[in-house]
């Protein structure tokens, strides 16, 4: 018998930034139908029934984070977390109120023209 497991394509998609359970939804959905998957055939691979995959795709908030892991994980994906990228808006702003911080005065670096 023939070894099933990872019998589709490997199909590079772009990172994606998941924020929230619409996002994550929406990133499964994406990468199952890009490997010519089906629902059932994924949630076969991933130990999960049908119907909860179609929860999670359509963005259902509560998903078990062990039944995420098993689909991203029979995906042939990697669960990444890095920083933020911040703006420049943002670093200036965070520079700003650091360097206000730092200024002679209270202990908690308050001016009386702070309050």
């Amino acid at each position: 018998m023939a070894d099933q497991t990872n019998q589709h394509s490997a199909v590079s998609l772009p990172g994606q930034s998941v924020s929230n359970w619409a996002s994550l939804g929406r990133l499964i959905q994406g990468a199952r139908k890009e490997r010519g998957m089906t629902q059932a055939g994924l949630a076969l691979e991933a130990g999960v029934s049908r119907a909860w995959l179609a929860k999670v795709e359509s963005g259902h908030r509560g998903a078990e984070f062990e039944r995420i892991l098993r689909v991203l994980n029979a995906l042939e994906f990697d669960l990444v977390a890095r920083p933020r990228r911040r703006s420049v808006a943002d670093l200036d702003l965070a520079e700003a109120l650091a360097a206000r911080r730092r200024r002679p005065g209270s202990a908690d670096g308050r001016h009386e023209e702070d309050w």
